[in-house]
């Protein structure tokens, strides 16, 4: 208890000292934000809501995100040496030894396996932080590894960033550690907080603090963020799970989300806030697969603080058609370009455990064409073993997994094919004929996802002839043929449309696997 008597001091006093404004309740939007999501009314008929979802853009920060398309989660902490998936919060710090931390090799790895984000796990359900922090002693700085003096943290950023990886972090809401000191779901009520907050013998001079409204444990979850945040160098994308700790029945913590989401606008306003966030969501399965049909505008709600929720359920197989608008519409607050990440693991598990090991490169394949290719971004979390290293297995396993897209996508051979068309037709002459098993599509998003349906045709015997057809398409999209078709002209014809459709890519492969 005597660390959480120790964490506030008078916001009051501070900005009194400072004279510095306050930070306001929600962060002012960018000048690409204004159409990223478009308000719903009681009286909006079907037509208005298609027109709505028309209308609706992504923010620069959602275009730069998606384009990523593979992205690698890092599960580390305390359960990697204690062999549980959710961690208790009394564990002893020390039990965090590994003792041939690499990150450099995670890097590598990562880099090797396309990856181009890579987002760690800073503090789990458990509280336990990998950074020596200021807010709590359940941290690396209280093991005996690095004599006390380790950052994984530290060492993460700098190794990404050295190969080219763009930082993410996650920092889980539930806290057990902090639920035991008192801090987490102890009741408090909001009030002016004011961050960062000052502790004895604090050796930073801020040039500004922030007041912001927040409980106890909001506030601790502030500080951590700001620590996180201007003590790390750039960050891409914050994740934020929605789980709630293991407390009490009647206990629960309400997350001050609007003050998270006010603090990470202002000190990274380029980063993807996920997926309990405003920027993206979680797709509603840990399994890697999309839905067929991904709409990145669905209804949504606000709720708990302005935290933006699924105005139909997270795991509802349709989210965001016509028939979704309207059934969505009474308990719709906008219509939001919110597309989905796919999240899974290389193994059964989150986190590192020996006897498990890493999926097959079918699997992952198959999970790369669910995701990727279906307007998702893939999250494939890759655990650190007990030696602080990838293990050597799943390093393979990256390679080749790399490897075999590139022979699933490896050459496009509509690249320099003569190109015409309009709106909502696209044709390619390839010269002479070639086989293609497999078509990749794109809408140009910053104008929208408005594909509903379309086909795929090619020109044999005097006519055009469809080889496969699909429904929406969005950032990006990929049919597997079932047997190579042979043609020399190709072209895809929208059937559907909610406007004017803006095609970026429309490429043609003939695998080599």
């Amino acid at each position: 208890m005597a660390l959480s008597r120790r964490l506030f001091v008078t916001s009051a006093a501070v900005l009194a000292a400072t004279g510095l404004p306050a930070l306001p309740a929600s962060a002012a939007p960018r000048p690409d934000e204004s159409r990223y999501r478009i308000p719903v009314g009681p009286g909006d008929t079907e037509a208005d809501l298609v027109r709505k979802a028309s209308q609706v853009r992504p923010t620069a920060r959602q275009i730069a995100w998606q384009a990523l398309e593979q992205t690698a989660f890092l599960h580390f902490g305390v359960n990697t040496f204690t062999g549980l998936e959710w961690g208790t919060g009394d564990e002893d710090p020390n039990v965090f030894q590994p003792t041939g931390l690499d990150t450099d090799q995670w890097a590598r790895a990562l880099r090797d396996g396309g990856f181009t984000l890579a987002i760690l796990t800073v503090k789990h359900h458990d509280g336990f932080v990998l950074y020596p922090s200021r807010y709590t002693n359940h941290t690396v700085a209280s093991s005996s590894w690095e004599s006390g003096h380790g950052d994984v943290l530290r060492s993460f950023a700098d190794s990404m960033r050295r190969h080219g990886i763009k930082v993410g972090v996650y920092i889980s809401p539930a806290d057990e550690n902090q639920y035991l000191h008192g801090v987490y779901a102890n009741g408090s009520a909001r009030g002016t907080r004011s961050i960062p907050t000052l502790v004895d013998g604090d050796d930073r001079s801020p040039d500004r603090f922030y007041t912001l409204d927040a409980t106890d444990y909001g506030a601790h979850m502030l500080n951590t963020l700001y620590e996180v945040l201007t003590e790390y160098g750039p960050v891409d994308e914050v994740w934020f799970d929605g789980a709630q700790g293991r407390i009490p029945p009647g206990k629960v913590e309400d997350y001050d989300w609007d003050s998270w989401y006010s603090l990470v606008r202002t000190l990274a306003p380029d980063a993807a806030i996920a997926v309990t966030g405003p920027d993206l969501r979680w797709v509603g399965n840990e399994s890697g697969l999309a839905r067929e049909d991904e709409w990145s505008v669905i209804p949504v709600k606000e709720n708990q603080y302005g935290r933006t929720d699924w105005a139909l359920s997270y795991d509802t197989p349709d989210e965001g058609s016509r028939e979704a608008l309207v059934t969505a519409q009474p308990t719709t607050d906008y219509l939001q370009w919110w597309p989905a990440e796919c999240d899974v693991s290389i193994r059964d598990g989150w986190f590192y455990h020996a006897d498990q090991l890493p999926k097959s490169v079918d699997a992952l394949t198959d999970i790369y064409f669910g995701s990727v290719g279906r307007n998702s971004v893939l999250l494939l979390n890759v655990p650190p073993d007990t030696d602080g290293l990838l293990h050597g297995t799943d390093v393979t396993r990256l390679r080749e997994f790399r490897e075999r897209i590139e022979r699933e996508l490896p050459e496009d051979l509509a690249h320099r094919a003569r190109v015409t068309g309009a709106s909502r037709v696209r044709a390619v002459d390839l010269g002479t004929e070639h086989e293609v098993d497999r078509i990749r599509l794109a809408e140009d998003i910053r104008h929208g996802q408005q594909v509903e349906s379309f086909v795929v045709e090619a020109y044999r015997d005097g006519a055009w002839t469809e080889v496969t057809h699909a429904g929406t398409i969005g950032a990006s999209r990929i049919l597997l043929l079932p047997a190579p078709a042979r043609a020399r002209r190709w072209r895809v014809r929208v059937t559907g449309a909610r406007d004017t459709v803006k095609l970026a890519r429309f490429e043609l492969y003939r695998s080599r696997v």
